[in-house]
């Protein structure tokens, strides 16, 4: 009987601490100003161009400390240039394969006596194949988890562990509206991020239950954006599944970490993967078809497919 009356109080509990917090959460989207970043030390990845960039001007503008990775050099150098100019404290700028973690410590182990401890952490880097899954070579497929997922672990393994050590920091990692639900010719890059959710969230509630509520997660996952990784990408219902814009793309992500949002998804409507759970087959097929899910990357071009592998 104890435990029957013990097990009703802490459902009740739960239920009145998930409302409370729920009301907690509208307050502040509304009231509370958003966290200060200006001296904190950013590190973003796939800097060189699209949401990266995009992401680091805006850092820029709030006068973090930016530090910058990329495998394109060049491009990289000009969104340095481009956040000096945008009121960055100071910009910092390293080569590094992320699909390579032995490069990830090294340089990693640089920006640790170069600049800093790492403040906020930023894994966007990533690439797209683009192709049916048995035409992707077994290299590709490799190369896709190694950049878009395992880096996570690499960079995390190398900068958490001093947040863990002062109770500060933030952890985000760019996944994609591809890690909730699949799409054609995606099946490489659907896998990657859909093991991008499921790592971070796991770190969250590791890092909750240690008592090290001073580490923010954020975990993005927008629906397709203009970058030069999307070239000949389209949208059948654009009005239902708009492509966004990368410097939108840019503003949100970073407005979703200064509120210390837990998720970020970019679509206007309920997420077609709130929606699929409820769908029989026939049904669901019938209604990836009228979203273009089957023709989304028929058109696909992308960028640097016959060019040095970069970040975006």
């Amino acid at each position: 009987m104890t435990k029957i009356i013990s097990s009703i109080f802490e459902t009740l509990r739960c239920i009145v601490l998930i409302i409370y917090y729920m009301f907690e959460a509208f307050i502040k989207k509304f009231c509370c100003a958003p966290k200060k970043v200006a001296g904190e030390i950013v590190l973003i990845t796939g800097s060189a161009n699209g949401i990266g960039k995009q992401i680091a001007l805006n850092f820029a503008s709030l006068g973090a400390i930016l530090v910058l990775w990329d495998i394109d050099e060049e491009h990289n150098k000009e969104t340095a240039e481009l956040a000096k100019r945008n009121g960055a404290l100071a910009v910092y700028t390293y080569k590094c394969d992320c699909s390579k973690p032995e490069e990830i410590y090294a340089v990693a182990d640089q920006v640790k006596k170069e600049v800093g401890d790492v403040n906020i952490l930023i894994n966007n880097a990533g690439i797209v194949t683009g192709k049916n899954f048995l035409d992707i070579p077994d290299s590709k497929m490799v190369e896709t988890l190694d950049v878009n997922f395992k880096a996570h672990f690499w960079t995390c393994k190398a900068f958490l562990p001093a947040m863990i050590a002062c109770n500060h920091g933030h952890l985000v990692s760019i996944s994609s509206e591809a890690g909730t639900v699949g799409a054609n010719k995606l099946s490489d890059y659907c896998a990657s991020k859909a093991a991008v959710i499921g790592f971070l969230e796991s770190v969250a509630f590791e890092l909750q239950a240690a008592g090290k509520k001073g580490i923010k997660t954020t975990i993005v996952c927008p629906y397709y954006v203009h970058t030069r990784l999307t070239v000949g990408v389209k949208t059948t219902r654009p009005c239902l599944l708009p492509i966004l814009d990368a410097e939108c793309a840019g503003r949100k992500i970073v407005d979703s970490i200064l509120k210390e949002k837990f998720y970020l998804f970019t679509l206007p409507v309920t997420t077609f993967s709130a929606l699929k759970v409820f769908f029989p087959r026939k049904a669901l097929f019938v209604l990836v078809q009228y979203l273009g899910i089957y023709n989304n990357m028929d058109d696909y071009i992308g960028y640097g497919h016959n060019e040095e592998k970069k970040n975006d």
